[in-house]
């Protein structure tokens, strides 16, 4: 694998920065995350490191090279990271839990594969054209037919460490091509930067070293003195043996069960992972999909 790849994390005029975001890699997959601490709860940083170490350390354990099934490593590596948020809240007695949104993309075998929840997002943009990107669970988003219309339509449908068991997307594996470029962001990027510019400035012709900044002091300046905390991952896939490629990551000489990341120290236990109860996570997520089947046919 070959790719250019970018991280920046600002504080914007918040008392501090709840957003986390890194990637992992080995010789033939990638992991790259991003969680946005929610405000107005406890400790959303902390929810945020959760999130990244849980997955984080979990991939580390099942990319020996590759993942062997990506959607269901990164459903159960969701709920995994939820479960220890929760863990986290009930060993310090807190009546009110810490939150975070989440998204995160597995690149191997020359696809991509995401998952999310909450409002962060991932964007894919092609020969300087929005590919795609991910829907948010918010109000704003996705309307319920019939509800009133909320005070606040950014207000989140969900998130990891809400009581209510998470709900998220996980894509199909898009295939990529050399030149894709990546973006997982928090809202401090899109809530002040509309697609279009966001397009337009990561698919200017400046690697992604430079568009990602750049990004992120526009983002800073359109927020003002009361901007939201900003932080991206931008990334630029590029073939093996594509010519004349010199900056960014090249994997091809990484042996096998070596590991690199970016993510800060402090990842949970192999013990503390063996006792994450898989039972109960399979539980959550297959209810979950039957709450999703229910609300699919009265839609119906």
């Amino acid at each position: 694998m070959k790719f250019s790849v970018f991280q920046v994390s600002r504080k914007g005029g918040r008392l501090k920065n709840e957003d986390r975001m890194g990637y992992c890699y080995t010789r033939e997959s990638g992991l790259f995350v991003l969680a946005d601490g929610m405000g107005g709860h406890p400790e959303g940083e902390v929810a945020a490191q959760l999130a990244l170490q849980t997955i984080a350390a979990l991939y580390q354990r099942e990319a020996r090279p590759l993942v062997k099934d990506v959607k269901a490593f990164l459903t159960s590596s969701v709920m995994a990271a939820h479960q220890q948020i929760m863990r986290y809240a009930g060993n310090k007695g807190m009546l009110d839990t810490p939150r975070t949104t989440v998204v995160a993309a597995i690149i191997q075998d020359n696809t991509a594969t995401w998952i999310h929840c909450g409002d962060s997002r991932l964007y894919v943009i092609r020969d300087g054209a929005l590919l795609m990107r991910t829907r948010d669970h918010s109000h704003a988003e996705r309307p319920r037919a019939g509800a009133p219309e909320p005070v606040n339509r950014n207000l989140l449908l969900t998130c990891l460490g809400s009581p209510t068991p998470p709900l998220f997307d996980v894509s199909t594996p898009l295939q990529l091509q050399r030149g894709d470029r990546i973006m997982l962001c928090s809202d401090g990027v899109w809530g002040v930067l509309d697609d279009g510019v966001i397009v337009h400035v990561l698919s200017s012709g400046k690697p992604v070293s430079d568009a990602a900044p750049d990004l992120a002091e526009m983002a800073l300046r359109n927020g003002g003195t009361h901007s939201d905390n900003v932080t991206l991952i931008a990334l630029e896939w590029e073939t093996p043996d594509a010519p004349g490629q010199k900056r960014g990551v090249s994997t091809d000489s990484i042996s096998d069960g070596v590991f690199a990341s970016t993510i800060q120290a402090g990842m949970p236990s192999d013990s503390e992972l063996d006792d994450l109860d898989e039972d109960a996570i399979e539980r959550s997520i297959a209810e979950i999909n039957e709450a999703i089947k229910r609300s699919a046919a009265r839609k119906g």
